[in-house]
C-alpha cells in the first residue's frame, strides 16, 4: 500500500467528509497540498502504534484550539467524537486549553464544538 493510500484509508475512516470535499477549495491552487497532508500526518504520524486514534485526535483538538478559529477545528472535533470521544472529554480539553492559550481561544473552541454537537444530534439548539 502507498503512503498515499495508507493516509486515505485514515483520513477517511476518521473524517465524515470526503477528500474531496476537504481538500476541493485548494485543489485549483496547491493540488499537492492535499497529497501532503495525506502522506504526512495522515500516513506517517497517525498510523504510529505509540499512541491511539482517540488519543491523537484529542491532542489535534487541542493544539487547534490553540492556533484559535480554525475551520479545521471542527472537522477534528468531528473526528474525536467518531474515533470515541465523547463531548464531556471534548468540551473538557478544549476548557483545559483556557489555561494555556487564553479564554477567547478556548471560547471559540466551546462554540466550534457546539456546532458540531448539533450538526451531529448530540445537542438541542436551546441546550
Amino acid at each position: 500500500m502507498s503512503r498515499y493510500e495508507k493516509g486515505k484509508e485514515v483520513l477517511e475512516g476518521i473524517q465524515e467528509r470526503s477528500l474531496d470535499e476537504i481538500f476541493g477549495a485548494i485543489d485549483d491552487v496547491a493540488p499537492d497540498m492535499a497529497r501532503f497532508v495525506v502522506e504526512f500526518p495522515y500516513s506517517e504520524i497517525y498510523t504510529r502504534p505509540e499512541v491511539d486514534l482517540k488519543t491523537r485526535e484529542l491532542c489535534t483538538v487541542a493544539a487547534l484550539t490553540a492556533l484559535g478559529t480554525v475551520p479545521q477545528l471542527k472537522d477534528h472535533i468531528g473526528a474525536a467524537l467518531n474515533v470515541g470521544n465523547s463531548p464531556t472529554e471534548i468540551v473538557e480539553i478544549i476548557m483545559q486549553m483556557s489555561a494555556y492559550v487564553g479564554f477567547p481561544k478556548s471560547i471559540n473552541g466551546i462554540v466550534a464544538a457546539k456546532e458540531v454537537f448539533i450538526e451531529k444530534g448530540l445537542l438541542t439548539e436551546g441546550d
